[in-house]
């Protein structure tokens, strides 16, 4: 009998804000909630965009002014609108108009006589070129030369593409916690991790001291590593910038950091650690992998996720260079107009020109469904299986290819065997990788056509988040999964609003493409399949399982004692709704651990059957078998 992996806490952060109580779906369907939830998504964001902040009386704005909740919500609802989603690249991070490169020029001496300029003692090349007359002056030294010379000279540009999923306006991770230089994805990896936890509503002290050290594994990466200043970015940057790298750019800049932070500075762990890319499907991979270990039994408690950074000059033009950008010359083509509409740059299965890209972490908290029956978790999905498959022989590395028909066909076939035909084709829908590229939505579109028509599925829903909040790369189907869990709470997909008309050359025949909110109370769904493409091959496709039917399953396995965990599960929720609360009101509650006792090598205890490590509740267990003992 196999565990199933149930998710026990979510959280995270992208263009539509906080993840964890839904606050992120609920800003993207914002227009289709009832007053009283619109009200309140907009009053969390305006904290959290820092517009007001709560004095535990009132809310008060930047000039002191008070205000209670309608009034927040009357007053600061078109700022928090425009503030999120995707929009134009704000100057928070960098100017976009001013883009700084260096170009290389060849200097040649005037008819006045020589070149001359400074350099610091530091800056000074150990062999001084022969052409170089060299003098000391105040600490630095002048150089003369008469030859010929290159140098570096700044430039300024302006970025051809300037859309982008970035944070909400005025929400800083850096300043949520002692942040200490941390690259930008490592900040937003403590503050989703963080996120996820607090949003269980049981103490992790509580969950650790519940299962052995080694049932804990923590499973997150970035595709770029940390591109930033204070990571790989600055590293690279610092000769050409005549700068002096750090003694933490190369290690914070390395991808695996996101797990080695979670491990490090919010658990605590000594458990398992894996951190795996698969390019845009990367959330998936780290996803299977503790789907897997949970299935199997060597995990109890798994922490999920990535975080990305990408929102960098560098990674831009990269991207634009291969054609994969939506620029802002082509989306005034594809409009007739001389202005970018920068908030609908993104637009899956429409008449497009390239994704946006974005940032975000995105994060989830699984546990095996025996312990979270025992701790009275309160359960907000499961995840019965995830597939991952390479497009074999290919013309081009980032061109998409036949991998995700493996992958996709696995996951319906995979969710019909558990769940039956009724529930795929009358209560499932597909939240689409939707990159918006005029290849992906022809090739995307055709393998979920083709793969319905063999399963007989009619009418099929497909939404794609990305027209949200843009292409956040390792998290982004974390964004799919994230909004596919408000949909399984408000019974509302997500339409794909950025589109007037789905694109002539997009297979339709047994689809649906909602591009306004999709109401599917009456349906009720069962069902999502996240799809992932990613560049190199890097195809996965998840099967999420909503609530109702996890606590059916739950209860025909466990029984009697489902009694017994709702009674618990009432106390998990109050928890978890007063750190809602207390997020909303800006409150975020960041763990980073950073300074905490360490553990004392020197006092681990070690015998043939396992170990005491000192400061955890249970020993790491040598239970290893020999699993080919018929070859011994």
């Amino acid at each position: 009998m196999q565990s199933l992996p149930v998710i026990v806490g979510f959280g995270g952060y992208n263009a539509a804000g906080r993840s964890s109580s839904h606050q992120g779906f609920r800003r993207m369907v914002l227009e289709s909630l009832p007053t009283q939830e619109r009200e309140q998504t907009i009053i969390g964001l305006a904290c959290l965009m820092s517009l007001v902040k709560w004095d535990g009386e009132c809310y008060r704005d930047s000039d002191n002014n008070a205000h209670d909740s309608a009034s927040v919500a009357a007053t600061f609802a078109q700022q928090v609108i425009d503030g999120t989603l995707i929009r134009r690249l704000e100057n928070a991070i960098y100017d976009p108009d001013q883009v700084l490169s260096q170009k290389r020029v060849t200097v040649q001496p005037g008819d006045d006589g020589d070149v001359v300029f400074k350099l610091s003692r530091r800056d000074m090349p150990e062999k001084v070129p022969a052409h170089w007359q060299v003098e000391p002056e105040n600490g630095s030294f002048e150089v003369r030369s008469r030859d010929n010379g290159e140098f570096l000279v700044p430039v300024y540009n302006r970025q051809a593409a300037q859309a982008a999923g970035q944070l909400p306006s005025g929400f800083d991770p850096a300043a949520q916690y002692n942040s200490r230089f941390h690259p930008r994805g490592l900040q937003m990896t403590l503050l989703g991790a963080s996120d996820a936890l607090h949003s269980v509503g049981v103490p992790w002290e509580l969950i650790a001291d519940s299962v052995r050290p080694d049932e804990i594994g923590v499973y997150g990466s970035s595709v770029f590593g940390q591109m930033s200043q204070e990571g790989l970015g600055g590293l690279l940057q610092s000769r050409l910038k005549g700068e002096r790298s750090t003694s933490k750019q190369l290690a914070l800049g390395l991808n695996t950091m996101p797990a080695d932070f979670v491990n490090a500075y919010v658990l605590g762990s000594v458990g398992h650690t894996e951190a795996i890319t698969g390019a845009c499907a990367s959330f998936l991979y780290v996803l299977q992998a503790a789907v897997k270990d949970i299935r199997s039994g060597r995990r109890r408690v798994a922490i999920v996720g990535n975080a990305e950074a990408s929102l960098t000059p560098e990674i831009f033009e990269g991207f634009t260079n291969m054609g994969a950008l939506g620029t802002d010359e082509g989306l005034c083509k594809l409009d007739g107009s001389s202005i970018p509409d920068w908030r609908r740059a993104s637009r899956p299965f429409g008449d497009n020109c390239g994704f946006t890209l974005a940032e975000g972490t995105q994060f989830v908290v699984l546990m095996d469904d025996a312990l979270a029956i025992q701790l009275g978790a309160d359960i907000h999905g499961a995840v019965s299986d995830v597939f991952i498959n390479a497009d074999g022989l290919k013309k081009s590395i980032s061109a998409p290819g036949a991998g995700n028909y493996v992958s996709f066909g696995k996951a319906v076939a995979s969710a019909v065997a558990v769940f039956g035909e009724e529930a795929v084709k009358e209560h499932s829908f597909i939240h689409a990788h939707g990159s918006s590229t005029p290849a992906n939505r022809v090739t995307e579109s055709e393998i979920f056509d083709r793969v319905a028509g063999a399963f007989g599925i009619k009418d099929w829903p497909v939404t794609a988040v990305k027209s949200y909040v843009g292409h956040s790369i390792a998290s982004a189907s974390g964004d799919q999964l994230m909004a596919a869990l408000g949909t399984f709470k408000y019974q509302l997909i997500p339409g794909i609003k950025t589109i007037d008309a789905v694109a002539a050359d997009v297979h339709q025949t047994h689809l649906s493409y909602p591009l306004a909110d999709l109401d599917v109370q009456s349906r009720g769904m069962e069902l999502a399949f996240i799809n992932s493409k990613g560049f190199g091959g890097n195809n996965a496709t998840a099967v999420v399982v909503a609530p109702n039917r996890v606590e059916a399953m739950l209860s025909r396995r466990h029984g009697a004692e489902m009694s017994g965990y709702r009674t618990r599960r009432e106390q998990t929720r109050k928890a978890a709704a007063d750190y809602a609360a207390r997020a909303d009101q800006g409150q975020l509650d960041v763990v980073y651990r950073f300074g905490d006792p360490v553990i004392d090598e020197g006092e681990i205890r070690i015998s043939p059957t396992g170990m005491r490590v000192p400061g955890y509740e249970h020993d790491v267990v040598f239970d290893h078998v020999n699993p080919w003992e018929d070859m011994a």
